[in-house]
Formats: structure tokens, C-alpha cells, sequence
């Protein structure tokens, strides 16, 4: 909604308001205030869009997710570095459906911007490896698979992981 710069200035105007009303004796304002700009720090680091974008992804409701992410105008200036990663990341997962090229692109630029989560990665490299299966990229795509196997700490993908495997094997 707000830009980075603009949710960091909200944040240090309510701070300073708090503690003002903490000066006045105001203790209760105070506290709440210290919360409300907490809030603005916290969408700071976790764009509101993309939270919203990541609950109807949830849902498997791939048009309220576009619909969230498109009203995201400009992200190079109005995210963070991470949430550059999982806005290319949402898309990415949004157009391996239909476009695998193109899935490939947001994939890869979702990688390079970084993601925060290991199973974020896991999957990402997951699905850069099927794309690279279906393209016949076979060294490529085990070299990923490898890679996710290895982020998958809590063994969430493990079926899909042995799945494409199996795949493997057979091409």
C-alpha cells in the first residue's frame, strides 16, 4: 500500500508521538502507540500485498493472487531486496501453470534476489528442475533436485523430490 521509505517514516512519527505521551504521562497512549508503530515496522519487512498475495496462493486462487500482486506498482523501489524474491517467486509459481519459459525466468530471478525461507528455495529449485527436465536439460535439472534435497530439511517435499527421481530415471 505505503512505499518502504513512507512505513519507516510512519513508524519513527508514532515512536516519537509515544514517547512524547509517555513524557505526559500518558502510559496507556504510549504503549499502544509503541505497538501501532511496531506494526509499521513490521510491514516494513513484510509487504502487506504480498502477505495477502500468499493467502489466496493458499487458497490455489491463482486470480486473487494476480490480483493482490498486481497492485504492487514499480516493485524495484517499493519492496526490499526479499520481497522482490517472493514477488518473483508468486509469479513463478503462477505461470508454471501455463508458461514454463516464462516460469523459469521469475524462478531464477526469485533465486538470485534471494528467499528467506529454506523450503521457499527448495521449492523453487524443485520447480526449476522439473522445467529443466521437460527441457531436456538432464544434468541441470539433477544438479537442482540435489540441491532442494538438500534445503528440505523437514522432509515436506520428499515425495515430490522422489517422484521426479523416478522421472529422471527414465529419460
Amino acid at each position: 500500500m505505503f512505499n518502504k521509505n513512507i512505513k519507516i517514516i510512519l513508524a519513527a512519527m508514532v515512536f516519537a508521538f509515544a514517547v512524547y505521551q509517555f513524557i505526559e504521562g500518558e502510559i496507556g497512549n504510549g504503549i499502544f502507540l509503541v505497538l501501532l508503530s511496531l506494526i509499521f515496522v513490521f510491514l516494513y519487512f513484510r509487504n502487506e500485498m504480498i502477505l495477502l498475495a500468499f493467502l489466496r496462493m493458499r487458497k490455489q486462487d491463482f486470480a486473487g493472487t494476480e490480483k493482490w500482486l498486481s497492485k504492487i506498482k514499480n516493485p524495484e523501489t517499493a519492496l526490499t531486496t526479499k520481497q522482490q524474491g517472493y514477488y518473483n517467486y508468486l509469479y513463478g509459481i503462477m505461470s508454471s501453470q501455463t508458461n514454463l519459459t516464462q516460469a523459469e525466468k521469475y524462478f531464477r530471478k526469485a533465486l538470485k534476489l534471494g528467499l528467506s525461507m529454506d523450503h521457499d528455495l527448495a521449492m523453487a529449485k524443485l520447480s526449476l528442475a522439473g522445467i529443466a527436465m521437460q527441457k531436456r536439460r538432464k544434468r541441470e535439472a539433477t544438479t537442482l533436485l540435489n540441491e532442494a534435497k538438500k534445503l528440505d530439511k523437514q522432509n515436506m517435499l520428499k515425495d515430490q523430490i522422489k517422484m521426479m527421481q523416478q522421472q529422471m530415471k527414465r529419460i
